[in-house]
């Protein structure tokens, strides 16, 4: 694990790619917030964050998420942007701020009966294999309507709007296009459902660039912050 030294340099480095992409797009820096990513880093790595001024964390796992809990003491924002499966969805609304993953009807029904029993409005996004990578989770784009339909119709979630993952491929075309036809596809349905859906979770270490030229609202990042993680 590195030191907050080193980290807060790899943070200016992170924040530059971000300041030069947001000029080359012509979008205001206000506009994309970096999640760091502390999936299989100690708590130290959460720390990290908080000391630096980044007010929420990105968490794969349930219950890797509650453990760090108990032992952080500082105030952030905890966020899972991992596959959460349904049968662990009580756990994860006691655990998470906000729940980026959300990929199948059948899980946004059981988050949302979760909620509601612990009295709680519980923000999500919705996740779409815009990309259409068999190795991905999330909605194909046209099934994106019916679960923003069925998650406007939840009495104990808020929906904030899309995330997506591109597909590993060394061409940037093809994240570049990922990326575009999921902002493409909230414009219409934000328009056509009469919502904001404001949040585009879209990019990570390797195309954030391309993301944030597309549209992206937060950044997910984790090795360029942290380095290689520890499993």
């Amino acid at each position: 694990m590195l030191n907050i030294k080193n980290f807060q340099a790899n943070l200016a480095a992170v924040r530059a790619r971000m300041s030069a992409a947001c000029a080359q797009a012509e979008r205001s820096e206000s506009e994309v917030a970096l999640l760091p990513v502390t999936k299989n880093h100690p708590v130290a790595a959460i720390e990290y964050a908080a000391r630096s001024g980044l007010c929420s964390v990105g968490e794969n796992r349930v219950q890797e998420a509650s453990y760090k809990q108990d032992s952080c003491k500082s105030e952030v924002r905890w966020e899972l942007i991992g596959h959460l499966q349904s049968n662990k969805a009580k756990l994860a609304v006691g655990v998470f701020d906000r729940i980026q993953t959300v990929d199948s009807l059948k899980l946004l029904r059981r988050l949302d009966r979760f909620a509601s029993e612990a009295g709680k409005t519980l923000p999500i996004l919705i996740q779409c294999n815009s990309g259409e990578d068999p190795n991905k989770y999330g909605f194909p784009l046209t099934e994106m309507a019916q679960a923003v339909e069925c998650a406007l119709e939840a009495s104990a979630l808020r929906l904030d709007g899309f995330m997506t993952i591109a597909p590993l491929d060394d061409d940037p075309d093809v994240a570049k296009s990922a990326f575009e036809k999921l902002r493409n596809l909230r414009d219409e349905l934000s328009g056509s459902f009469n919502c904001a859906l404001d949040e585009l979770s879209m990019g990570m270490t390797g195309d954030l660039e391309a993301a944030i030229a597309a549209g992206s609202t937060q950044i997910r990042v984790g090795t360029a912050l942290y380095g290689s993680r520890e499993a």
